[in-house]
């Protein structure tokens, strides 16, 4: 059964993403390497931050435009000339990126000093080189990994029944909150046989996986390496009536594989800096990230725990970067509770994201699951959920049961796109933060639970105190279409909307119907630039909001 892969955004935006030769490198005695160059600056770049859907997607900007965050600078595409430098010095650049002004590249040792000679190159990302040797992938490793934890078999019948209640999913779902509308990027180490098992069968049928991307081995096909992205999409996505289900098992995915499951190297964090890109410019609302990185290969790459800052790795300045764009960021905190690290991993510790630990049936930690707090003494994990004997699917279509982290983290990453839904004026960081004030622990958070259990049936009032009268896109121009968005109580009474200047007058008012999408052009208005009063009134009460017409 066939996707929606990423062929179609390539076209648009895709060097965003890879900036691929057509040509192998040069035949060499010498190994190559992967590094990342550090570009010293973008002045030269043609993008324009008030051009952003030159290098943004429409669905990405509206997302900004919707919390009011700006595109920056570190938002825009590194200069193409640098780019066309490094070739022309012999490098092979795999991919480019926006927030790190940096490009991977493959290259021997013998000719990284010419690279670092470019002018406007300004060194490496960590000073070394990223792996040791491409992988070879042709062969699969076994699902079973102390990297993400162990599955054992379950009866198939009623498996999600106490993951999905214990968040309040029943509540949610009974709102009419399934996902729908939602995009939600899942970055993991592989989606094998995802397109075949029945419990996603309706996510494919329905053409709700948006895209696809392997990292790794540059190519769209996903779904013939790791299983563990797999059991994490059948988490948040399973769809198996009477039998399994996923908090959003009606959101749109993408599905990003950014980790090499038989190996860890340096150059993963990288992938998942690209992966986080990729979501950010195709407009995701939430990313899931069951990964964490601790310890490499090569013990020379290892994280030291005072590295635990949320500001030194790649990985969690990466997640600081896509959180800080509007999206949701959730992260596993890692299965190290048992061993002497006993810390979370990166990005775990980096304050913009959702760190998820694990506990069991009973509401008892895992004992596998990573504590806090951060090297910088921020309280970390977040929140916690089933980590411990959580519902999940697998490649050959069984329903089982796994532990770690890895399955915990997917679920908090459902309940935010299902209440992000059902709440859809609040921010990200509102997101985040109502979803902390619902845990179990809330008055009391400590280092182990984080603010304990989160609900949505706990959240949604706190959701409803918090709602406000939001406009997008606002700056607006004539062309626009604006979209009113009101939370599940506005939508079941009518609404009246009325447009005036600043003086008082009256320019424009429309009537909505219960449950009515408010949305209105001002394009046969005649306005001219300036700043409007925008008032809905319903359900007993009237706000306003200030519109700019440029």
């Amino acid at each position: 059964m066939e996707q929606n892969n990423i062929g179609p955004q390539t076209s648009r935006f895709g060097w965003l993403l890879l900036v691929l030769l057509a040509v192998a490198a040069p035949a060499t005695a010498q190994r190559t390497g992967q590094y990342l160059l550090l570009f010293r600056d973008k002045t030269a770049t043609p993008f324009r931050v008030d051009q952003p859907e030159k290098f943004l997607s429409a669905r990405a900007i509206l997302r900004r435009q919707k919390q009011q965050i700006p595109v920056s600078n570190r938002d825009l595409p590194v200069v193409p000339a640098y780019v066309q430098g490094l070739r022309q010095a012999g490098a092979r650049v795999l991919y480019t990126s926006r927030w790190l002004n940096a490009a991977l590249v493959e290259a021997t040792a013998a000719q990284l000093p010419a690279l670092l000679a470019l002018p406007y190159v300004g060194g490496l990302e960590t000073g070394r080189v990223l792996n040791n040797a491409r992988v070879d992938q042709t062969t699969a490793p076994a699902q079973q990994s102390n990297k993400f934890g162990q599955t054992e078999p379950i009866p198939a019948y009623g498996a999600a029944d106490f993951q999905l209640r214990q968040l309040g999913i029943d509540e949610m779902h009974g709102q009419g909150y399934r996902g729908e509308g939602m995009l939600v990027a899942i970055l993991d180490a592989g989606f094998r046989r995802a397109n075949l098992v029945p419990f996603l069968a309706p996510l494919f049928a329905e053409k709700r996986v948006l895209a696809t991307y392997d990292f790794p081995d540059r190519e769209t096909n996903v779904y013939n390496d790791d299983e563990h992205g797999l059991n994490v999409l059948s988490v948040m996505a399973g769809e198996l009536p009477n039998q399994f289900y996923g908090p959003a098992f009606k959101a749109t995915y993408l599905l990003l594989r950014t980790e090499i499951a038989a190996t860890e190297n340096p150059v993963e964090e990288a992938y998942w800096l690209l992966g986080a890109e990729f979501a950010d410019s195709t407009g995701a609302d939430v990313i899931n990230s069951s990964l964490g990185y601790t310890t490499f290969d090569n013990p020379a790459d290892n994280h030291t725990y005072a590295d635990l800052t949320g500001t030194k790795t790649l990985v969690s300045r990466a997640a600081t970067w896509a959180a800080e764009t509007g999206m949701v960021v959730v992260a596993s905190a890692g299965n190290e509770g048992g061993n002497a690290w006993r810390h979370i991993s990166a990005p775990a510790d980096s304050p913009g994201v959702l760190s998820v630990g694990a506990v069991d049936r009973t509401g008892l930690l895992a004992r596998f699951s990573s504590v806090g707090p951060t090297a910088s003494s921020q309280l970390k994990p977040d929140l916690v959920a089933l980590g411990q004997g959580t519902a999940l699917g697998t490649s050959d279509g069984r329903i089982t049961t796994g532990n770690g982290t890895s399955f915990s983290g997917p679920l908090v990453a459902a309940l935010a796109t299902g209440f992000w839904q059902a709440f859809p004026t609040l921010t990200a960081a509102q997101v985040r933060q109502l979803l902390r004030q619902s845990g179990s622990r809330a008055t009391q958070p400590d280092q182990q639970f984080g603010y304990g259990i989160p609900n949505f049936g706990r959240a949604a009032p706190f959701a409803r105190a918090q709602a406000r009268l939001a406009v997008f896109p606002n700056p607006f121009q004539d062309a626009d279409l604006l979209h009113v968005p009101l939370t599940e109580v506005e939508q079941a009474q009518p609404v009246v909307l009325r447009l005036t200047d600043l003086a008082g007058r009256l320019l424009a008012e429309r009537q909505y119907a219960t449950g009515q999408a408010v949305k209105f052009s001002t394009q046969t208005l005649g306005l001219q630039a300036g700043m409007y009063l925008l008032t809905v009134q319903n359900v007993g009460q009237s706000r306003t909001i200030r519109l700019l017409k440029r």
